[in-house]
């Protein structure tokens, strides 16, 4: 079994079947799939399901595909609260940036560098920007 980093730990993947958007859309047992996302693919058709989304994957097939970045904001203003994972060509230095758009996996291609990643969570002690995980800017928050 795969190993990725979910909410703060390394654990072993033991999800649901995996459709892309097309299969998912038709399946009839949408509930107990989850569905993975590919970069230039519209969100529309998935929002009227979101009640109905367990997990959503997203593909990063190159680190510089960045599109993914909005797919997890998009979906986390819409009101999903099930898990994204990032998926793919992501590496260590994303992972913050992805976890202030939404994202609360990460499935990397090298399992290897996992402890590290999972570091790289703390990197940063405070954020100047809003975000999703932080919807307030720096000067906003301040007495």
């Amino acid at each position: 079994m795969p190993k990725l980093i979910k909410n703060g730990s390394i654990v072993e993947e033991q999800g649901p079947e995996v459709l892309d958007l097309e299969q998912w859309l038709a399946s009839e047992q949408r509930a107990s799939r989850a569905v993975l996302l590919e970069p230039g693919e519209t969100l529309e058709p998935l929002l009227a399901h979101l009640d109905e989304l367990q997990l959503v994957l997203v593909n990063f097939p190159t680190f510089m595909d960045g599109r993914g970045f909005s797919y997890a904001r998009e979906l986390r203003e819409r009101g999903y609260q099930g898990e994204i994972r990032a998926v793919g060509d992501i590496i260590r230095d994303q992972l913050t940036y992805l976890a202030r758009c939404g994202f609360d996996a990460f499935q990397l291609a090298d399992e290897d560098s996992l402890e590290e990643a999972l570091e790289s969570l703390g990197d940063f002690s405070e954020y100047y920007q809003a975000s999703i995980d932080q919807p307030q800017p720096l000067f906003r928050r301040r007495p």
